[in-house]
Formats: C-alpha cells, sequence, structure tokens
C-alpha cells in the first residue's frame, strides 16, 4: 500500500507500537531518487522522509539498515 510520504513518522510510530520484539518495519522511497540528499529540496514529502531516515538511524529501539535498490528501503527490527 502506498502511502504519503509526510505521513510516515505518524505511521512508523503506530507500527511500531504493534510490534513485538523482533518484528520488521519496512519503509519505501527513503532515497527518493536522490532528493534527500539534495538539501535544496525543501518539498514536504522530501523533509519528511529525510528526517525520518536521520530518526531511525538514532532510534535505539530498533536495528536499521538501508538498502539502495530502486528509491531505498529501511528495514528496522524492533529491539
Amino acid at each position: 500500500m502506498a502511502l504519503a510520504q509526510t505521513g510516515y513518522d505518524t505511521y512508523y510510530e503506530l507500527g511500531l507500537r504493534l510490534l513485538r520484539q523482533g518484528g520488521i518495519v519496512i519503509v519505501d522511497n527513503v532515497l527518493w531518487g536522490g532528493s534527500v540528499t539534495n538539501h535544496a529540496d525543501q518539498s514536504a514529502d522530501t523533509v519528511a522522509i529525510r528526517t525520518l531516515n536521520a530518526k531511525l538511524f538514532k532510534d535505539e529501539r530498533v536495528d536499521v539498515c538501508m538498502l539502495r535498490n530502486s528509491d531505498g528501503i529501511t528495514v528496522a527490527r524492533k529491539r
């Protein structure tokens, strides 16, 4: 199911609450066609993805792996 990028953080938090330890959250489009590295791009979707990426890599509740295929996928396993 495709979800609005601006809601990714909300979806992530809700999903994480539903998961048991060892459960997995998968987030797609985390590279957003390379736009996440272009800080001149301040569109709402790009900023939302950039912010979530930073949050995921600092989040002590999960172990994270980002895959560079296509538009990028992040796999987060709940600790």
